[in-house]
């Protein structure tokens, strides 16, 4: 039933085997909720919940509980998405729109990833300023080496990655229950908040922060894509079996991150709210206060949560990162590069902050990323229920009537509440802008008017276009019509040499494709300092001695024969290899690989990839 060739996150798709006997299988299929919920109870999170607890005490727990819901639901979706159509949901929107809605799409969506990391990277840089006193700049900058962290767990394989990210979720929740027993609030209290109230300005802004913290568009990116690094079968009862398990998946790691996120504002109510303090907004304000009342074991296991809760949360927002890239754009970069782009995005604007307005504003700009993340919601959650919904597609897994019922009351809710709040800003800055409204009316009023009728499009989009006259775009194109009766022939083949002690293998395979009728040209790069400065001018030690190596090899083949030559090239591989092929009219490159991997790719450099797209020629890597 899959309709898209691409593997989502192809480099662990279908990695975790689930066929074991009993209990066993089910565990198989924990895991993937485990990492979505990490985002729900990210420092973002924090923010939103200090700030409701602080200002309107246990009032706002029923906002919490309705979003969890709302979020257990949509997660469901984007699981049952995933495996019943084997495409992630930036995928199905590539397939679904056309590119001129993609586009947008995929800029909103990256939008909230930022947001996303904005806050991860704040609330780690808080929780290490907290705990050892490193002062908020440096902790921000200290972020950025995260990217190695993730880069391991990616070669360690998934199911590593999730046991890493579960053990930080465990030391979250017990550090909220070690809290529980230090702050002792009144929970008689507490179950009053599960009443709904009004929300109306300053409420309404931080419910829809909750909102926008808690079901967060990035994750309903993520969960279609880890579904899939299940291997199940792709039949009727294996993929009922894969959503009846990644459902009850779902429903614990939910319910635990609910959990931390209800601790977070019974916390603050606890501690502030009940005590008179109703303007703890900053993280750093509530650990201070934390330690004024309940001396420093309270802030220090506070800060401990805020670490775990911002490392943990960074791993799967770089992942998300590369779905929502790879899906929309078809654009596939190194994990690596992708965690450094977005973090750069979101340290950029947390350093400003910092410089500009102060590490007071930090807590503001929490609250602030978390409301950007609601805003872009209407944009995931709309073409979700769509795809789902669809009967040709979906088939009998196309999600009953009560489910689409409550899954739209649920995106109405959202984009309603959304609506209020932009209007809300929106007269807000006209306000306070003074002789400077007239850019609020010419800017943010029209990219405001824009988003809405983008919004408007993607919602009544797929109910005017036919199923069968959705444009399908697929990253590599379908397969054509071969013809065999022709053979192949290489005239000109070069051999690649780096002196790694792979030549035996290198010559032999070249040879095999050629045979005496064929050309051969040995092309070698001198890399030293000399080489890239003085190129054919350098006469050092080591371009003498790879010279006479190549003509060693040569003259080898022109005894047995052959036709063969040399060609020395200076400074990058990549780039000389290249240029020696088209300027000698090679036709085939046989290459070896370097051997390295991990960490020396990104110190040493990749050069096969960097040939392969330097290149219009067949090329055969011998490893």
């Amino acid at each position: 039933m899959k309709d898209f060739p691409s593997a989502s996150l192809s480099e662990v798709h279908s990695s975790v085997v689930t066929k074991k006997p009993g209990w066993r299988g089910l565990l198989a299929f924990l895991g993937p909720a485990y990492l979505v919920s990490v985002g729900y109870m990210d420092p973002g999170n924090w923010a939103t919940d200090i700030a409701g607890g602080s200002q309107f005490g246990y009032k706002l727990i029923w906002v919490l509980l309705m979003s969890n819901l709302i979020a257990v639901l949509l997660q469901t979706l984007s699981a049952r998405l995933g495996i019943v159509r084997g495409l992630d949901l930036a995928q199905a929107s590539k397939n679904a729109y056309p590119k001129w809605a993609n586009i947008p799409l995929y800029i909103l969506a990256e939008i909230a990833i930022a947001a996303c990391d904005l806050a991860e990277i704040v609330g780690m840089a808080i929780g290490l300023n907290l705990l050892f006193g490193l002062p908020l700049i440096w902790g921000i900058s200290v972020t950025a080496l995260d990217t190695l962290l993730l880069l391991f767990l990616l070669k360690k394989g998934m199911r590593r990655m999730e046991t890493f990210i579960i053990c930080l979720v465990a030391i979250i929740g017990i550090s909220f229950v070690v809290e529980m027993f230090i702050v002792q609030p009144v929970y008689n209290d507490v179950f009053k908040g599960f009443i709904p109230s009004k929300l109306s300005g300053d409420a309404l802004y931080i419910s829809i922060g909750i909102i926008g913290a808690t079901v967060m568009p990035h994750n309903l990116y993520l969960h279609s894509s880890l579904v899939q690094t299940r291997k199940f079968d792709k039949t009727f009862l294996g993929m009922k079996k894969a959503i009846k398990f990644n459902f009850f998946d779902t429903v614990i790691a939910l319910n635990l991150a609910f959990f931390v996120n209800a601790a977070i504002l019974i916390l603050a109510a606890a501690a502030f709210y009940v005590n008179g303090h109703y303007n703890i907004a900053e993280i750093q304000d509530a650990s201070a206060m934390l330690n004024k009342m309940f001396g420093k074991s309270a802030p220090t296991f506070f800060a401990i949560a805020l670490i775990a809760a911002g490392q943990s949360s960074t791993i799967t927002g770089t992942l998300a990162g590369q779905i929502v890239m790879e899906g929309h754009l078809n654009l596939r970069i190194q994990p690596w590069l992708r965690r450094l782009i977005t973090r750069l995005l979101a340290i950029i604007p947390a350093l400003f902050t910092i410089l500009y307005f102060g590490p007071d504003a930090l807590g503001k700009l929490l609250v602030l990323s978390q409301v950007v993340l609601s805003l872009q919601l209407g944009f995931a959650v709309i073409p979700l229920i769509h795809f789902t919904s669809d009967k040709l597609k979906m088939k009998e897994f196309a999600i009953k009537t009560w489910v689409k019922v409550l899954a739209w009351l649920s995106a109405a809710i959202i984009v309603y509440l959304n609506i209020q709040l932009v209007v809300q800003q929106i007269q807000e800055w006209a306000g306070e802008a003074g002789d400077a409204k007239v850019w609020v009316y010419a800017i943010v009023i029209p990219v405001a008017l824009a988003c809405l009728l983008l919004l408007a499009y993607v919602f009544f989009h797929p109910f005017f276009t036919k199923a069968d006259s959705i444009r399908k775009q697929v990253p590599h194109g379908a397969a054509t019509a071969l013809s065999l009766e022709t053979d192949v022939q290489y005239h000109h083949i070069g051999i690649a040499i780096d002196f790694s002690g792979n030549e035996q293998k290198i010559i032999q395979n070249a040879l095999k494709q050629g045979g005496k009728d064929a050309h051969y040209t040995f092309i070698h790069v001198v890399e030293s300092a000399a080489a890239r400065y003085l190129k054919t001018n350098t006469r050092d030690y080591e371009t003498q001695l790879d010279q006479e190596n190549l003509t060693k090899y040569a003259q080898t083949l022109i005894d047995l024969g052959y036709q063969a030559t040399t060609e020395i090239g200076f400074g990058s591989p990549a780039y000389e290899i290249a240029k020696i092929i088209n300027e000698k009219g090679i036709d085939f490159l046989i290459l070896g690989a370097h051997g390295h991997k991990g960490l020396k790719d990104i110190v040493l450099g990749t050069t096969v990839d960097a040939v392969r797209h330097k290149v219009a020629i067949p090329v055969l890597i011998i490893s």
